[in-house]
């Protein structure tokens, strides 16, 4: 039978356009034209000049012949032309490829080459570490240099193009790029490649301006919001946040480097409402000196990704005047996938149970449509008593268009439908997930699995405990036993056998840990522990 609703109702330019974050930024400079966009330094930029700026790099980079296809990379800090760069690019049908500052010259060579860079935008802050990348590199792509004019770098210049001039000569009015298909790739991402060649994870044009969408549920965003940059905007497109504050004609408030007095002066004297990031951010704000804190007279909201952090820093936050949503993802979605929605009933529970909530990942994003803990062998739903392990899986809009030349990995991500993240968590009965480890870092220790997590959370109670990480130590008798790196807060004390009788308090006694290395927990720029390194160091411990 045919189905009336299909007949002679076809997609056509009327009732059908590609989706894309691109255009927030036209209709915000019609919305709200003299509206501050961007706040650096001294310098102010309105919704009309940002849109202005943005075509002009777009017909800048055109006139070099930059178009669908072709990849330009950038290693620039959080400053304006890190978020021109995420509309100019793309208008053109090029693809925006942001660089981790804090990578060595032989990943980003690699990541220069694997990308098929034609145009390098860099920062002179960086100059020394992109020359050496820049010699290794097969590539030989046109070098623009940016120099700061509110924060000049003494970097040299690796190049006779200079950003600002180079944008100059672009057309303020020039008709830029619609996809022609919201399939079209918008960015490149590359994973942290901890054992091997990082991998480049490929967005789209779809995902990026849905994850727009949920952005602005989930973080309780209006109009008008002023969002301090304190997430690297290199880190999975700033989690997409460039292009979301901007569909809100929010205020852009950039932060070069992210210091405690910068970010206090910024909040206070901007009346920021947003920002986002790590939980070493916290610990940053919350251990500022007196002189370097400010009193804040409005409420915050942070929303904080990778694992929790301890109760008695969530309360320190509110304290402050932070409002905390915990979420989880990976550069695989886009950034954050899931949220932990908060039940206002939970409110009333006991401090204990009360806290059990805050530290699980949650339910989906909006703009997610299914998540779920699967066995990874089987593919079927674990049973969801919150004890179970299985893999955290999701499938939706916000997962990645798949990896950049490596079809295997891409099939291996995508095997049976889902996107596999290699972490491994429980499913509760209210239907809330909850990690438990990445499955590189469970613990086997005679035969019994370890949840580093679970180990992590106890020492973290503990009131001299400022980081911690656990990872498995080769044992002869048990394979595997746990070994706590352990890093303590400025002042205090502690002694091994102190944190191992603590932990035997809070942990069944083949969980505690048998060795404790007192040492700086080595972490990424975007705040994450780097266990790959620890696990080389407990071999020798």
């Amino acid at each position: 039978m045919t189905n009336p609703f299909e007949q002679h109702l076809d997609k056509n330019a009327a009732n059908y356009q590609p989706l894309t974050p691109l255009s927030f930024l036209s209709r915000s400079a019609l919305a709200a034209p003299n509206h501050t966009a961007i706040i650096h330094g001294n310098a102010r930029v309105t919704y009309a000049e940002f849109y202005a700026r943005c075509r002009q790099l777009a017909s800048a980079l055109a006139t070099r012949s930059i178009g669908t296809g072709d990849t330009v990379s950038v290693m620039l800090a959080n400053t304006p032309p890190m978020l021109e760069a995420h509309y100019g690019v793309p208008m053109t049908g090029a693809v925006l490829h942001t660089i981790n500052t804090r990578l060595d010259p032989a990943i980003i060579a690699f990541q220069l080459d694997h990308a098929g860079t034609k145009v390098l935008i860099t920062d002179r802050e960086f100059s020394s570490v992109v020359k050496a990348a820049l010699q290794l590199a097969t590539v030989k792509p046109l070098v623009i240099d940016y120099n700061d004019p509110e924060f000049p770098q003494t970097g040299e210049a690796l190049s006779t193009e200079d950003y600002e001039a180079f944008v100059a000569k672009g057309d303020p009015n020039f008709e830029w790029r619609w996809p022609k298909d919201e399939w079209e790739a918008i960015s490149l991402n590359y994973t942290s490649g901890t054992t091997g060649n990082p991998k480049g994870v490929v967005y789209h044009h779809r995902g990026a301006a849905l994850m727009c969408y949920a952005n602005t549920i989930s973080t309780g965003m209006t109009r008008f919001p002023v969002y301090l940059w304190t997430l690297p905007m290199f880190h999975c497109n700033g989690w997409c946040f460039p292009w979301t504050v901007t569909m809100v004609q929010g205020t852009h408030v950039c932060l070069r480097w992210v210091r405690a007095k910068a970010m206090y002066d910024s909040i206070v004297k901007h009346n920021v409402s947003h920002l986002s990031g790590a939980p070493i951010v916290m610990s940053t704000l919350l251990n500022a000196t007196d002189d370097e804190k400010q009193e804040i007279g409005q409420v915050v909201a942070f929303n904080h990704a990778a694992a929790p952090p301890p109760a008695s820093v969530m309360a320190a936050m509110a304290d402050a005047g932070f409002q905390l949503t915990h979420l989880y993802g990976l550069t695989e979605t886009y950034g954050p996938a899931t949220i932990n929605e908060w039940d206002e009933s939970w409110d009333d529970l006991p401090p204990l149970e009360r806290g059990a909530k805050r530290i699980r990942q949650g339910i989906r994003y909006v703009a997610l449509e299914d998540l779920t803990v699967l066995d990874a062998e089987t593919m079927k739903k674990v049973p969801a008593d919150g004890e179970t392990l299985g893999e955290v899986m999701f499938r939706g809009n916000i997962v990645m268009k798949g990896y950049l030349k490596n079809p295997k990995a891409t099939d291996e991500a995508f095997a049976g439908g889902w996107f596999h993240s290699g972490d491994i968590g429980v499913l509760h009965p209210d239907g809330y997930i909850q990690l438990k480890d990445r499955s590189k870092d469970i613990i086997i220790s005679g035969g019994e699995n370890i949840s580093s997590i679970e180990v992590e959370e106890v020492l973290y109670k503990h009131p001299a405990v400022a980081f911690c990480a656990v990872v498995a130590k080769p044992d002869d008798k048990w394979g595997e036993t746990p070994c706590a790196f352990v890093e303590l807060r400025p002042g205090a004390t502690a002694t091994a056998d102190e944190i191992i009788e603590w932990c035997r308090a809070g942990l069944a006694r083949y969980k505690v840990p048998r060795h404790i290395v007192f040492a700086e927990v080595p972490k990424t720029s975007t705040g994450k522990i780097q266990k790959f390194k620890l696990r080389e160091l407990a071999k020798e411990a």
